[in-house]
């Protein structure tokens, strides 16, 4: 599965093993995460796709923001989250 910008990925690998995270951006073997919570939108998380294993589960919304504005707000992310869990 293709990992882009809206997937809903777990963490495999770090302190935040286990943890929910939406893929804000896309850059080679890097993604930049946020979940709204510790992870805010301005500050995503740098991870290695090697270190995320994908949930085949992409935030429409979150993907069409991105897509047409190019920024999400914290309480959109940590609401699609809400919706996957």
């Amino acid at each position: 599965m293709e990992i882009v910008e809206g997937s809903i990925v777990r963490s495999i690998a770090g302190r935040d093993k286990g943890s929910l995270f939406i893929v804000i951006s896309r850059e080679g073997d890097y993604v930049y995460l946020a979940n709204g919570e510790l992870r805010k939108v301005d500050r995503p998380k740098r991870k290695k796709l090697k270190h995320l294993q994908g949930t085949k589960s992409v935030s429409e919304f979150v993907q069409n923001k991105l897509a047409a504005v190019g920024k999400v707000t914290n309480s959109e992310v940590r609401k699609a989250l809400a919706e996957f869990n």
